[in-house]
C-alpha cells in the first residue's frame, strides 16, 4: 500500500486542457464570424452604392448641365457629357467605379479632380467632429442611464426619461437653430459660422462646440434610453435579484451585476446609432459652414457629381462598418467571458 501511495504521489497529474481546447475552438469560430460579417457589410455597401448611382441618374439634369455656362450649345454639352463618361450606361459607369475601388481609386469628379484629393481635407475634419460627438454621447448616455436605473421609478428616472425622449424627438437642424439663436445671436459667446485657417481646419476649437452639441443632444437622448432599457432587462435576471437578496448596495448591484450583463446590448445600440450620427453631420456641417464631408456632399448632390457622392458614401460606410464590427467583438467577447 505504501508503495502504491508513493507511486501515486510521484506520478505527475496532467493539467486540465478544457480551457485551452475551448479557446482554440473559439478563435477560428470568432474569425469566421468576423469574416462573414465583413462579407455581409461589403455586400450591403455595394448595394447602397448601386442605389446611389441609380438615384443620381433619375434626378433631373446631370453633371454636364449642372456645370454648363449660359449660352452653351447642345454640341458643347454633348462634348462635356462624353468627357465625363455620361454618354455610357449607368451600369457600365458603376461597374468601372467598383472595379477601381479596391485599388483606392474613388474616381474623378465632374470638376476633373480626383475624389480622394477632394476628400483628403474634409474627411479628417468630419472624423474629428463625429468622434468628439460620439465620445461625449457615450459618456453622457452611460451616466444618465445608470443614474436613472439606480432608482427605478424615482424622480430622477422620470425626469431623465421625459428629457431624453424630447431630446431624441428634436432633429439636428432644429437643435442647431436653437443653439445659434441662444449661444451666438443672443449671448454672443460662440461664433455663428466656422472659419477655416490656412490648413483647412477650423480656426479655433470653440468653433467645434455648437456643431458637437447639435449632434450630441439628439444622440444622447436615444442612447440614454438604450442604456436604461438594457439595465432594466438585467434587473429582472435571477443573479441580480440574488444580489439584492444578499444585501448588496444598489450601487454595487448596478456596477457589478447589471452593467456587465448589459454591455452587449448597450454596445449594439450605440454602434447602430452611428449611422444616425453621420447622417446628422451632413445637416450640421451645412448649417455651421463646417469644412467636412457634409458640405462636400451637399455641393456634390447639387452638381450631380456621382463619383464624389459615392466617395462620401463609401467613406462613411467604412467608418460605420468599423464601429459595428467593434461592437460585435465587444458583444462576443463579453458573452464568451460570461459563458
Amino acid at each position: 500500500m505504501a508503495a502504491l501511495i508513493s507511486q501515486a504521489k510521484a506520478t505527475p497529474v496532467a493539467a486540465p486542457t478544457v480551457g485551452t481546447a475551448t479557446t482554440r475552438r473559439a478563435v477560428p469560430h470568432l474569425a469566421g464570424r468576423v469574416a462573414g460579417a465583413l462579407a455581409r457589410r461589403a455586400l450591403m455597401l455595394s448595394v447602397l452604392l448601386a442605389v446611389v448611382f441609380a438615384a443620381v441618374e433619375v434626378l433631373p439634369g446631370d453633371a454636364a448641365t449642372a456645370a454648363a455656362e449660359r449660352g452653351e450649345s447642345a454640341a458643347d454639352l454633348a462634348e462635356r457629357r462624353h468627357l465625363l463618361g455620361l454618354d455610357r450606361p449607368v451600369w457600365e459607369r458603376f461597374a468601372a467605379w467598383m472595379t477601381a475601388l479596391p485599388t483606392g481609386d474613388l474616381g474623378t469628379s465632374s470638376r476633373g479632380q480626383k475624389v480622394t484629393e477632394l476628400l483628403a481635407d474634409p474627411l479628417p475634419n468630419t472624423l474629428v467632429l463625429a468622434t468628439a460627438a460620439f465620445v461625449i454621447t457615450v459618456g453622457l448616455s452611460l451616466t444618465l442611464g445608470c443614474w436613472a436605473a439606480a432608482r427605478p421609478g424615482g424622480p430622477a428616472d422620470r425626469v431623465i426619461f421625459h428629457t431624453t425622449t424630447a431630446a431624441f424627438a428634436v432633429p439636428e437642424f432644429v437643435v442647431s437653430a436653437v443653439l445659434l439663436l441662444v449661444l451666438s445671436l443672443w449671448a454672443g459667446w460662440l461664433p455663428a459660422v466656422t472659419v477655416t485657417g490656412g490648413d483647412g481646419r477650423p480656426a479655433t476649437w470653440t468653433m467645434l462646440i455648437m456643431p458637437v452639441l447639435a449632434l450630441v443632444i439628439p444622440q444622447t437622448g436615444w442612447n440614454t434610453r438604450v442604456v436604461r432599457g438594457a439595465l432594466a432587462d438585467q434587473a429582472a435576471t435571477p443573479h441580480v435579484e440574488a444580489a439584492h437578496l444578499d444585501g448588496l448596495s444598489p450601487r454595487r448591484v448596478l456596477t457589478s451585476h447589471q452593467l456587465p450583463g448589459a454591455v452587449p446590448a448597450i454596445a449594439a445600440g450605440i454602434a447602430t446609432s452611428t449611422g444616425l450620427l453621420f447622417g446628422g453631420t451632413v445637416v450640421v456641417e451645412t448649417l455651421f459652414n463646417y469644412p467636412g464631408v457634409g458640405t462636400v456632399l451637399a455641393g456634390a448632390v447639387a452638381a450631380r457629381d456621382t463619383p464624389l457622392i459615392a466617395g462620401v458614401v463609401i467613406c462613411a460606410g467604412a467608418v460605420i462598418s468599423v464601429v459595428l464590427m467593434a461592437a460585435d467583438l465587444i458583444r462576443h467577447t463579453t458573452v464568451g467571458a460570461r459563458a
